[in-house]
C-alpha cells in the first residue's frame, strides 16, 4: 500500500470514528415532572431531580400536584434557596388550568424564578380533534388569538409549549403539521406527547422530524394505557413509563439524535386520581424514573 492510500484510508477511518462519536454523544435533557411525587412537600421532591439524572424541574399545580401552590405559600426567595440547596434549577411551568390564553402571569413567574418554558393544552377552539381544513381553520384562529400572548412571551425570552391532547384543537397529525406550518413565533411550540397519538404510532418519528428544534421544545416520554384514565394497579400504571410498556423508543430516539434534538424530555406517567404519588414513595418513583432512563440508553446504543 502506498503513503496516499493509506493516508486515504486512514483519514477515512477517522472521520468514521468521529462520526460515530458524534452519533452516541447525544443524550435526552432530562427534566423531572412535579407531578409524579403528587403532594409530597415541596423540599422533598426537589432533592430527586438530580437523582432521576435530570438537569432542571417541571413545576406542576393542582390537581396533578400541589408544588406551584406550595411555592406560593413560601415565596419565590424561599424557592430559589430550595432549588439551591439541591443543585437544580427549575426550566418548566406546567399551568393547565390556566389554558394558553390566561397564562401571562405565569409566564412573568417563570421568567422570575430561572424557568424558559410554560406547558398547556390549546383549549377549546371548535369541533375536538379536527382533521384536514377544520384542522388548517382551527390552528389558524388558535394564533390570531395567542397573539398578544406569544409577543409577551417574545418579550419575555419563554417558550408557550402547547401539549397536543385527545379532545382538543391540537390533536391530529393534521393538526399538528398545520401547527407547524402556520407557527408564527419562535416562542410558541409543541409539547410533544406521543401517548395522545397512539392511534397514529406509525407517524410519530415523522412528526417529530417535521417539528423538530424549531417547532417541539418539550417532549413526554409516556405511552398511552388504560391505567393512566381508570384506577389500576402499580404495576400496570408503571405501563405508561419507558421501559415499561410496548411503545418502541428506538425509532423516536433515532430521530431525535439524527436531528441533535435540544430540547427538554420528560419521563412521565398518570396516577389515578389526579394528584396522589405515582408510586408509594419517592425512592420508588425515582427507581421507576432511572429504569425507564436506563432503558431510554440501551435504545440509544441500538
Amino acid at each position: 500500500m502506498n503513503r496516499r492510500n493509506f493516508s486515504t484510508l486512514i483519514g477515512g477511518s477517522a472521520l468514521f470514528t468521529s462520526a460515530r462519536g458524534l452519533e452516541q454523544e447525544w443524550s435526552p435533557r432530562y427534566v423531572m415532572s412535579s407531578a409524579m411525587y403528587g403532594t409530597m412537600p415541596l423540599d422533598h421532591v426537589l432533592s430527586e431531580v438530580v437523582k432521576t439524572g435530570s438537569e432542571s424541574v417541571d413545576i406542576w399545580r393542582k390537581v396533578h400536584a400541589t408544588h406551584r401552590e406550595q411555592i406560593s405559600k413560601i415565596g419565590d426567595e424561599a424557592f430559589q434557596e430550595l432549588l439551591k440547596k439541591h443543585l437544580t434549577t427549575m426550566s418548566v411551568s406546567t399551568c393547565y388550568p390556566l389554558g394558553p390564553f390566561r397564562q401571562d402571569n405565569e409566564m412573568r413567574w417563570t421568567k422570575k424564578n430561572g424557568g424558559s418554558i410554560t406547558v398547556c393544552g390549546s383549549g377549546g377552539m371548535g369541533p375536538k380533534d379536527p382533521v384536514g381544513q377544520e384542522a388548517k381553520k382551527q390552528v389558524k384562529a388558535f394564533f390570531e388569538k395567542l397573539k398578544p400572548h406569544y409577543e409577551l412571551a417574545e418579550e419575555l425570552g419563554v417558550t408557550m409549549a402547547i401539549e397536543n391532547h385527545k379532545n382538543s384543537m391540537l390533536s391530529s397529525p393534521d393538526s399538528i403539521r398545520y401547527f407547524y406550518e402556520l407557527n408564527p413565533s419562535k416562542n410558541v411550540g409543541v409539547a410533544f406527547a406521543p401517548h395522545h397519538l397512539h392511534d397514529a404510532i406509525d407517524q410519530i418519528p415523522a412528526l417529530l422530524r417535521e417539528g423538530g428544534n424549531t417547532h417541539i421544545p418539550f417532549i413526554y416520554f409516556q405511552e398511552y394505557h388504560p391505567s393512566s384514565k381508570k384506577k389500576m394497579s402499580e404495576q400496570e400504571q408503571l405501563k405508561q413509563l419507558p421501559g415499561f410498556g410496548n411503545l418502541d423508543y428506538i425509532p423516536i430516539l433515532k430521530v431525535l439524535r439524527d436531528i441533535r434534538y435540544l430540547g427538554l424530555v420528560e419521563i412521565f406517567g398518570h396516577p389515578v386520581p389526579r394528584g396522589i404519588p405515582m408510586l408509594g414513595s419517592a425512592a420508588e418513583i425515582t427507581k421507576a424514573i432511572n429504569t425507564s432512563r436506563a432503558y431510554l440508553d440501551d435504545c440509544l446504543k441500538r
